[in-house]
């Protein structure tokens, strides 16, 4: 089983993209195995997860993964996160399944040999054998999806960043991912704006405007950012258009 800790600490951290302040000072710990960040389209989570993962750096404050800046320290950022985005087809680089199985532990450093030695060993641990040869685009969405899961894992991060994990995939798919994901000894921080996804977590951050609003227990997090959901709702919000 990986090593959870030190974890992801943020201190005083903020981006501008576009001139805009997408998040604002956030200062974290993240140590729990099952992290859940919420919030609505906008409220900056995705960039959070980019500022994790090291693929934006903060205008301001520091970012330290396992001890180490992910932005600054790619290799160091490669061995300690995965990270599995809401769409595969932004992830997949590669035209056959066992190509792009193999890329993550090339960058890694492991002799191209080693490498498809691993590959093989692990598709034929998953009943996929059959995969390795085939198209990536002959796979279903659902399909491709865990091709990016199988990717991440076969370079055995400690946390796992995943964004909108379920969004999209039909219902048995949706099932067979969220078993996988809850049997797995990684960290899991998960984005989302659906309080569902999040109901096994230890802990449960909402995120707006690119600020903390809550933190805290998901008993106590996912109920209050429900209600504070249904009354903007109510209010018919999108009402006033820009001129």
């Amino acid at each position: 089983m990986p090593d959870l800790s030190p974890g992801i600490e943020i201190a005083a951290a903020s981006v501008r993209l576009g001139g805009r302040l997408v998040l604002d000072g956030l200062t974290l710990r993240l140590s729990e195995g099952r992290i859940g960040i919420l919030g609505r389209n906008g409220s900056g989570k995705t960039t959070l997860l980019r500022l994790i993962a090291g693929l934006v750096a903060a205008d301001a404050g520091t970012v330290r993964v396992d001890g180490a800046d992910p932005f600054a320290d790619r290799r160091a950022a490669l061995a300690a996160l995965g990270i599995l985005f809401q769409n595969p087809d932004h992830q997949i680089l590669f035209p056959t399944v066992e190509e792009e199985l193999a890329f993550g532990l090339v960058q890694q450093g492991l002799s191209a040999a080693t490498a498809a030695e691993r590959v093989t060993g692990l598709l034929a641990a998953e009943g996929r054998a059959h995969w390795a040869k085939a198209p990536v685009s002959t796979l279903s969405q659902g399909q491709r999806h865990y091709l990016c899961l199988l990717s991440v894992l076969l370079m055995s991060p400690r946390t796992i960043l995943l964004d909108e994990p379920l969004a999209g995939l039909d219902l048995p798919t949706q099932a067979r991912l969220a078993r996988r994901f809850a049997d797995l000894p990684q960290r899991l921080v998960t984005i989302t704006h659906d309080p569902a996804v999040l109901a096994g977590s230890d802990r449960v951050l909402w995120l707006e405007e690119g600020r903390i609003v809550a933190d805290g227990p998901p008993g106590e997090v996912v109920p209050a950012f429900i209600a504070e959901m249904g009354r903007i709702g109510a209010r018919d919000a999108d009402a006033d258009l820009a001129g």
